[in-house]
Formats: structure tokens, C-alpha cells, sequence
């Protein structure tokens, strides 16, 4: 799972590092609901790149609770410059709250995590409003960094959008993503010619 470098962190990994270095699971131990409510979307047996989930210590949970859980992942613990970001490898890109990026670093993601589906492939990814700066319930207090519908809409225009819908709702994930906050979700499907239809 690649970790993004961003302008806002002079030192991402130990920036992370730091907030996962205690023994409780900041973001909580269950799954994303926004991810869940969307798994029907995903087939067994798909291969599906998680993109920007951890720092090395945040890894390591990870590891653990997936042990407990009985669940094989791939961990890769790299910076979105060093990731081997594959053309058409996956059938799926989650991308969960990744909005540390700073615009230029998004841009450069946001095209090598649409790059990396295969024709048909999927894009699930959820964040932050805007809005969410009134809540401070989670995320960056950098508006450059929030999701707007326009801005995604633009970000992946060569993609069939299927969903995109801004919305509000409490999460209860872990200490970090805690309270009232103003969320976005996509779905978009990579068509077969690599082109909108």
C-alpha cells in the first residue's frame, strides 16, 4: 500500500508513525461502512490495491489484526514515487481518506491509481467535504486537500462515474474519524477503451 509524500508532513513516515504508536487502533478496528456498504461491488477473488494505509508501525497493526482475522494482505509499505505502480494490474483502487495530499500530489495519485485498473476496473473512494472543516471531526484543516464533487468529477472525466454523492454522517472510527463530518464517496468504473463513453 503506497504512502503518499505531502507538502503538509516535512517527515510523513514519522509524522504516522508517531500517531499509530500506541496500542489502541486510532481509525478503530472495523471496517470502513462507506467500503462496506460498497463490497458488493468487489468479486472474490479480485485483485485490489488499498493505496495509502499506512506508515511502517501503522503496517504492523495492520498485520496483526489481519492475523486475527484470518486474512492474507499483501503489505508494501512505499512512497507513491517508489511504488511499482503497474499498469491495468487491478481490478480495484480503494482509496480511503487520503487527503494529506497536498493538490499537486493528488493530481499525480489520483492518475497513476486510475492507470493501475484494468479495463472495468473500479475506483471506491471516500473523503472529506469542505464542510468538514466546521466539524473538525477528522481529516486535514487544509481546504486544498478536501473533496469536492467537482473536483473528482474533473479528476477522473475519462472514467464512467457511477456514484458521486456528498453527504453527511457520524463515524465512529476509532479517535481520529470521531463525530458529525461532511463526506464525499465515488464509484467509478475504467471502461474498456481506457475512455468516458
Amino acid at each position: 500500500m503506497p504512502k503518499v509524500r505531502s507538502k503538509g508532513f516535512s517527515n510523513p513516515a514519522q509524522t504516522w508513525d508517531t500517531r499509530f504508536s500506541t496500542d489502541s487502533y486510532i481509525f478503530g478496528t472495523e471496517p470502513n461502512v462507506w467500503l462496506s456498504q460498497h463490497g458488493h461491488l468487489l468479486q472474490p477473488g479480485s485483485r485490489v490495491l488499498a493505496v495509502a494505509d499506512g506508515s511502517p508501525i501503522g503496517v504492523g497493526k495492520a498485520i496483526k489484526l489481519a492475523r486475527q482475522a484470518d486474512v492474507e494482505v499483501n503489505f508494501q509499505v512505499a512512497s507513491a514515487e517508489d511504488f511499482d505502480w503497474k499498469v491495468g494490474e487491478y481490478d480495484a483502487v480503494v482509496a480511503i481518506f487520503i487527503q494529506f495530499a497536498d493538490p499537486d500530489t493528488r493530481t499525480t495519485l489520483f492518475k497513476r491509481m486510475t492507470s493501475a485498473l484494468k479495463p472495468d476496473g473500479l475506483m471506491l473512494l471516500q473523503g472529506y467535504t469542505p464542510k468538514q472543516l466546521e466539524y473538525k471531526t477528522g481529516g486535514p484543516p487544509l481546504v486544498d486537500h478536501l473533496y469536492t464533487e467537482e473536483l473528482l468529477r474533473e479528476s477522473f472525466s475519462d472514467m464512467n462515474i457511477v456514484e458521486l454523492v456528498s453527504y453527511e454522517d457520524v463515524l465512529r472510527e476509532g479517535t481520529q474519524h470521531s463525530g458529525q463530518s461532511a463526506l464525499i464517496g465515488l464509484v467509478a468504473r475504467k471502461t474498456s477503451g481506457g475512455e468516458r463513453q
